[in-house]
Formats: structure tokens, C-alpha cells, sequence
């Protein structure tokens, strides 16, 4: 039950921490997603919330949902004015060069028949900038905070594969694959017009403690108060 990964709740907002493996969108094979737990999130509302922003089905972490219509348009608003603040955590299959920086790569998508759609760097595609910095480095991997400037699809992981040389852990496309993919949506802040902002904070997964990964008390941030 996804009531039990609430992070925030006002009555325009929720912010849930949304598990990895759970799609956003329906797939075309109709098997579970995000809209199967829509009820349950109602939270005394009639209406379903509904999806502000998308996480990658195998990302896990901060998902902003509306309660009502007025709050969505305002909420994708922010979004498409760069207002919003969003930061995550990931595990990168190597040691990456430096110890922080300023990705500025634009992206594009390409497909094929043989190997269906991708993103790739393209300097003929749309804008795309994502600050980072490494956190740990450990068994020849590198524990890595990403602060996305845009919101293009699969930005961070084609930024961290092309980019920084070094692909997400377990990223079925642009990295080796495996059974975890370690990206995790770790903090959102929405600024709201004549009310406190949306912040939420979504705790560090198992699946990187079990990778051997922690954040260091100086990193951890502190979980906001939730709002009944």
C-alpha cells in the first residue's frame, strides 16, 4: 500500500516515495502500476491525485502528485519554469573523474526497430544541465549526488553515462543492467505563491545499503514535517 510511502500531504499535495519497479504510466501489457493505487491515496477527496512529474520505473523516490486541477497546472508550471528543486542520489559503475561539476550536455531521442528508443548527447537537441558531486568512492564505484537543473528524460543517466563515464548501476540501457537500478529521487522542494513550500525527503533505499552505501551524517538531510 502506497498510504504507508506518504512524505508529504497538504489539500492541494502529496508527495509519496514511490517504490523502484513501480511505473508511473500504464503499461502496455496492463500490468500493475502507480494508477492501481490511485484509491488509496485519496485520502478522504473523491478525486484520484494525479502525477505531476515522471519517475522511471526502476527510479524510486520523490513523486509529487495534485489533489485538485488548479493545484496541477500550477504545479507543471513550476516545472517548466525550473522552480523546482530536485536532488538524487545514485551509485555510478566507476570512479568518476573530480570531485564536482556542471554537466552541460543537450539530449536527443533516437530509435530502431532492433533496439526500440534511447537518449543520447546531441548538441542539436534540447537543453539539458545537471550539477553533481561525489559523496563516496568505494570498490571502484562512486557514490554520486545529482542536482538536475532540467527535466529531460533519462537526463541523469545519460549524463552520468556519457558524461561522467560511468553509467547507474544496474541501468538496463545505458549501463550493464542487473537486478537494481541505483538511482534514487531523494528530495523535492516546490515553491508555492503565498504558502510554504512542498518539501519533501525520501529516505535512502536498502538496495544501496546493501551496495555498501550510506549517506554521511553531514549529508543526511532531515525528513520535513508531514501536514495531516
Amino acid at each position: 500500500m502506497l498510504a504507508n510511502h506518504v512524505l508529504f500531504l497538504d489539500g492541494e499535495a502529496l508527495v509519496i516515495d514511490k517504490p523502484a519497479g513501480l511505473p508511473v504510466d500504464r503499461p502496455r501489457n496492463g500490468s500493475i502500476s502507480l494508477e492501481n493505487h490511485l484509491d488509496g491515496l485519496k485520502f478522504g477527496f473523491r478525486r484520484w491525485p494525479h502525477a505531476v512529474h515522471r519517475l522511471d520505473r526502476d527510479t524510486s523516490g520523490c513523486l509529487l502528485l495534485s489533489r485538485n486541477p488548479k493545484a496541477h497546472a500550477r504545479f507543471q508550471q513550476a516545472f517548466e519554469q525550473g522552480l523546482v528543486t530536485k536532488r538524487y542520489l545514485a551509485v555510478l559503475d566507476g570512479v568518476v573523474e573530480g570531485e564536482s561539476g556542471l554537466i552541460d550536455l543537450a539530449l536527443a531521442k533516437i530509435s530502431s526497430q532492433e533496439e526500440g528508443w534511447r537518449i543520447i548527447g546531441d548538441p542539436a537537441g534540447k537543453a539539458a544541465r545537471t550539477g553533481w558531486r561525489v559523496l563516496e568512492v568505494r570498490d571502484g564505484r562512486s557514490f554520486v549526488e545529482f542536482m538536475p537543473q532540467t527535466g529531460r528524460t533519462h537526463q541523469i543517466r545519460v549524463h552520468a553515462a556519457e558524461a561522467l563515464g560511468a553509467p547507474v548501476v544496474g541501468d538496463p540501457i545505458y549501463g550493464s543492467g542487473g537486478p537494481h537500478t541505483l538511482l534514487h529521487a531523494a528530495e523535492l522542494t516546490v515553491p508555492r505563491e503565498g504558502k510554504d513550500p512542498i518539501v519533501a525527503v525520501a529516505p535512502l533505499p536498502e538496495r544501496f545499503v546493501a551496495a555498501g552505501f550510506s549517506l554521511p551524517s553531514a549529508d543526511a538531510p532531515v525528513p520535513p514535517v508531514v501536514e495531516a
